[in-house]
């Protein structure tokens, strides 16, 4: 488990595939590329415009405390123009650009991935963890873009320091018991949908 598979090219899939034709960048700079992509269908028909577009890989951290709490962050998120609670979180940094010609798959190994859990954890939250283990990379949403959710639990955390937050992030910090993290999710108040999974993927671990 954690481990991304090997995209294998499946015969069927030359039925289903659209061919990209044209490519125009319309804005492409260190946070996003968005593109708008002309193609051709299956039966050879050609549609355009498609947008879709590039972010960073990043990693989700379900953490626990000793007492079995988990750490939840509240902040805004302007997709939705309003404050989620969701996991500690953060991207990883890897200069490396995406192949458009060829089908996404995760930029970050092992060593940089959990890197970056380790420092999500500790610049939003103040804790560390000795007790690692990735659960599952999956993409963060394959309809409209192409980067990858690597997903991991910390538990046994223990407070070690202040936050040390980016100038951009605004965030409180929660430790809620089990049965308010199910309920947040049943009354849909912890919004992430990629951290709702991260839950459930954690009750397997």
């Amino acid at each position: 488990m954690g481990k991304y598979k090997e995209y294998k090219s499946n015969e069927n899939d030359k039925e289903l595939d659209w061919e990209m034709l044209e490519v125009e960048h319309v804005i492409k700079d260190d946070w996003i590329d968005l593109r708008k992509v002309k193609y051709r269908f299956p039966d050879g028909v050609t549609f355009s415009p498609y947008y879709n577009y590039t972010r960073s890989d990043y990693v989700v951290i379900v953490a626990t405390d000793e007492a079995g709490n988990y750490l939840t962050v509240r902040q805004y998120r302007h997709g939705i123009r309003a404050c989620t609670n969701e996991f500690p979180a953060g991207k990883i940094d890897v200069n490396v650009d995406r192949d458009l010609d060829k089908r996404a798959t995760p930029l970050a190994d092992e060593e940089l991935s959990l890197h970056a859990a380790k420092r999500e954890l500790l610049e939003e939250t103040g804790c560390e963890s000795e007790d690692w283990e990735k659960m599952i990379v999956v993409p963060s949403c394959a309809t409209i873009n192409d980067n990858f959710a690597y997903v991991y639990r910390a538990k046994n955390c223990k407070r070690v320091a202040k936050q040390n937050l980016d100038d951009s992030e605004f965030l409180n910090v929660r430790k809620i018991s089990e049965s308010e993290l199910v309920e947040m999710i049943k009354e849909g108040e912890f919004e992430q949908s990629v951290h709702v999974m991260a839950y459930y993927m954690s009750k397997q671990f």
